[in-house]
């Protein structure tokens, strides 16, 4: 069975790479117009700030909802978070040093 966080993770990869190449294209797009001489080079450079001023909402947009739809997958699949495994750390090291004083032993890992 492939491992689920290296499929997420190769998905949001993915997804950036098209962000970034966005991005990339956008810029040109900018620039050629600069060059033909359709913006002079102060409309070229607001326009290319406006556009990446608005990739970048995209962009953050698309982290927030990626990140919430791998949550919630990853709830629906019961999948324990960092926050859970501390949780159990501290229990169990609790327990373990409840051990240690009704036992008077040390409890091994």
């Amino acid at each position: 069975m492939p491992d689920f966080f290296d499929i997420a993770k190769k998905t949001m990869m993915t997804g950036i790479g098209f962000a970034l190449k966005t991005k990339d294209e956008v810029e040109d797009w900018a620039k050629e117009f600069v060059t033909k001489g359709e913006l002079s080079e102060n409309e070229g450079e607001k326009f290319t700030n406006e556009l990446m001023k608005r990739y970048e909402e995209a962009r953050e947009s698309l982290e927030q909802r990626m990140e919430k739809t791998v949550r919630e997958i990853l709830k629906k699949l019961d999948v324990p978070t960092s926050e859970d495994m501390a949780a159990l750390k501290a229990e169990i090291a609790a327990l373990k040093a409840k051990l240690e004083r009704k036992t008077g032993h040390k409890a091994s890992d």
